[in-house]
């Protein structure tokens, strides 16, 4: 137990030395502050209309001023980060589930298994992301649930060759051939002995590929594939700031802001997690 907490220990000291990732790591959690307390934080209803405030700039009760529909855009902004760190979290974290197996079993049975999971990643990767998406979205519907899904299945495909390469890479160790000589099984030897040391590689790209769902989920949104208004979005409160940029530039400004600290906090924190977990950049 003692040399578990010196490791604990050890790992925390090189994150907290790593000053942008402590920054980045900060960032994220007030993000997600935000999003759970934003019903006790926004100053006003997201959805409240007054059209006698409609497009006016930055004032002392409108903080970063109101949308075409007197809509004030800072509570706008708040509740937006729900749905956008929602799709960004649970849409990677079910990536990561699937493509984690998928990978998994493809490298560790090889043969027509490896052959029949990974041409089928290979080819969900020869589309780039938003296209996949769009025909993904376009098949499914464009709902808070359905976009999870697309965005997960996008990930998928990420995960999948990233656990199949590291599982390839620890296949041959002495411990995974120790289990098998003494009779595990497959299950056992992939959950117990080959998972624990690759889910470090996993969680750093999960967090980095955060900013990548929910940039994919603000795009979808801009060209109206996404959680449909009046729900408030950062990538549709972006499309309708385009039709009044001239008049009030803050609504597509400070949304288009909002997904560049998010995206911008979470590459930090994997960056921080990264040096956190791997004993050659800890200085070991």
């Amino acid at each position: 137990m003692p040399t578990e907490m010196t490791q604990r220990q050890r790992m925390w000291s090189a994150f907290i030395r790593n000053r942008t990732a402590l920054v980045g790591g900060l960032l994220a959690l007030t993000i997600i502050l935000i999003a759970i307390f934003a019903p006790w934080i926004s100053p006003f209803d997201p959805l409240e209309q007054d059209p006698y405030f409609r497009l006016m700039g930055s004032n002392s009760k409108h903080w970063l001023g109101t949308d075409d529909f007197g809509r004030d855009v800072f509570s706008r902004i708040i509740w937006g980060s729900r749905v956008s760190l929602l799709i960004g979290v649970i849409s990677v974290s079910l990536g990561m589930i699937v493509g984690t197996a998928m990978g998994m079993v493809a490298g560790y049975f090889r043969g027509k298994v490896e052959s029949i999971i990974m041409r089928g990643v290979d080819i969900l990767m020869c589309f780039p992301d938003l296209i996949l998406a769009i025909a993904v979205t376009a098949a499914l519907g464009s709902n808070l649930f359905n976009l999870i899904i697309t965005i997960g299945i996008v990930m998928t495909p990420r995960f999948a060759r990233l656990a199949h390469g590291s599982l390839l890479s620890l296949k041959e160790s002495e411990y995974v051939l120790a289990a098998q000589a003494i009779g595990a099984k497959a299950p056992r030897i992939i959950v117990r002995h080959i998972f624990p040391n690759i889910f470090g590689e996993l969680l750093v790209a999960g967090a980095l590929w955060v900013g990548v769902a929910i940039r994919l989920e603000a795009n979808l949104a801009f060209i109206g594939l996404g959680v449909q208004p009046p729900t408030p979005t950062w990538g549709n409160m972006i499309r309708e700031g385009v039709d009044v940029l001239i008049n009030a530039p803050g609504i597509s400004v400070y949304s288009g802001l909002s997904i560049l600290i998010t995206i911008l906090s979470f590459n930090l924190l994997g960056d921080g997690i990264r040096d956190m977990i791997d004993p050659r950049l800890r200085g070991e």
